[in-house]
């Protein structure tokens, strides 16, 4: 990674003990709810307080709050950690590509979005693909509420994936089998453990990375190939109807997830800027993360654990 020379200015201040530069250094970082954007965010925060030695606040919000704060460049809330495109594209094809207020980092990891059952329910009972869950006796194992229909879980309230997994569903043919729910991830997350100790079936929108795949054995179900002429995606922002103009019948391309911020950090506290674009994550070390937290640890804790475990690699993303 190239040397940053305004970190290396920076790391010359602190080694002076000069506090004046420091004392500019300040940010606020969104934190949206998902466990991926919790760690991400700690992580910078941890940085830029224990080794760029400014000031870092978080603040929770959703995504349409972090990126008109980030659009406003009035350091209500200055990043987004946790960026998944194009799951996100309306709020970058806004404020990155038309109004040029936010920038977003060259540098991400994968993400992989699929629906998943457990391995053992698949085993047991034949479940490989997506079409799978459209067989009654299928159908029949996944009713716990005695409808008639399975459940199947698309994501919580206000996730653009979630829409897409409905879509899904519709496409798929599968409404008159499965039944979409939306729910906290929490609930997806306890759902998914309790099925396994009772040896039910349960369907479920899963991700990567994510702390699920080390706490349970989990599958995921085939899709057609991703296909762009058949994964037209609308989401409400774009359109009034976007559900009955929607067609998405294919798998989702790879993910790509990044961090976003505020033009305006570039003036007001530019070491940390510097820092942000320079971050370079990948999918095993943010699963890592989601996994200690998902146990029960702070997720500062994981962050100052981390950071000083990798003092070589946040010293990369420093220009040191």
């Amino acid at each position: 990674m190239k040397l940053n020379c305004k970190c290396l200015v920076l790391a010359g201040t602190m080694s002076l003990g000069s506090g004046v530069a420091l004392a500019a250094e300040s940010v606020n970082i969104g934190a949206p709810a998902w466990t991926g954007a919790q760690a991400i965010a700690h992580l910078i925060q941890e940085i830029v307080v224990t080794r760029i030695g400014g000031s870092a606040e978080l603040v929770p919000g959703n995504n349409a709050a972090v990126f008109q704060a980030m659009d406003q460049g009035k350091g209500d809330i200055d990043v987004h950690p946790d960026v998944w495109l194009p799951n996100q594209q309306t709020f970058t094809d806004t404020y990155v590509k038309d109004a040029g207020t936010v920038i977003l980092s060259d540098n991400y990891y994968e993400g992989k979005q699929s629906f998943c059952v457990s391995k053992a329910f698949s085993e047991a009972n034949g479940v490989t693909s997506i079409f799978d869950l459209a067989r009654p006796e299928i159908a029949k194992l996944m009713d716990s509420d005695g409808n008639g229909k399975g459940e199947i879980w698309i994501g919580a309230p206000g996730w653009a994936s979630a829409n897409v997994n409905e879509v899904k569903v519709r496409d798929y043919g599968l409404m008159p089998f499965m039944e979409p729910i939306r729910a906290d991830q929490a609930v997806m997350t306890a759902r998914v453990g309790d099925a396994i100790k009772k040896d039910e079936g349960y369907a479920f929108y899963c991700y990567s990375p994510h702390a699920i795949w080390f706490q349970h054995d989990i599958v995921r179900l085939e899709e057609p190939p991703y296909d762009p002429e058949n994964y037209i995606a609308l989401q409400p922002s774009d359109d009034p109807d976007w559900f009955t103009k929607s067609k998405v019948m294919t798998e989702d391309a790879l993910k790509k997830v990044q961090i976003a911020y505020s033009k305006s950090l570039i003036e007001r506290s530019p070491a940390i800027a510097d820092l942000l674009a320079n971050i370079a994550l990948d999918g095993e070390t943010v699963s890592g993360f989601a996994y200690a937290i998902e146990g029960g640890q702070d997720p500062a804790d994981v962050a100052k654990e981390w950071v000083a475990a990798n003092s070589e690699r946040v010293d990369s993303w420093l220009g040191l």
